[in-house]
């Protein structure tokens, strides 16, 4: 799924499906913490307004494609006791779609 088939579901996402659909734009591995962290990061060095977004581990999903668990990786990410491993709401403007494709890994 791209950027903007995502845009399309939903003018406000959260950052974890924003960066599965990037990380997928790229064939990257979505299910990098690390990659994430620094993903945020760069959204956050970018000036891009975001909101802390609570996102219930049980019910963020389940199986992702490809077979990879995102509940376990939203479970990883809430160990980490950091401003890059939270998951925000993000509005997908064209603008900030052009800032998040700048990001790379």
């Amino acid at each position: 799924m791209t950027l903007e088939e995502l845009r399309q579901k939903a003018f406000f996402q959260n950052t974890i499906d924003v960066w599965i659909a990037y990380s997928e734009e790229r064939g990257w591995d979505w299910y990098n913490i690390d990659a994430y962290r620094c993903f945020i990061g760069h959204l956050i060095s970018k000036g891009i307004k975001m909101q802390k977004f609570p996102l219930c581990v049980k019910e963020s999903g389940g199986t992702y494609e490809r077979g990879k668990d995102k509940a376990q990786f939203l479970d990883q990410l809430s160990k980490i006791s950091a401003a890059d491993s939270a998951a925000y709401t993000v509005k997908l403007t064209g603008e900030t779609i052009g800032a998040i494709r700048l990001f790379v890994n």
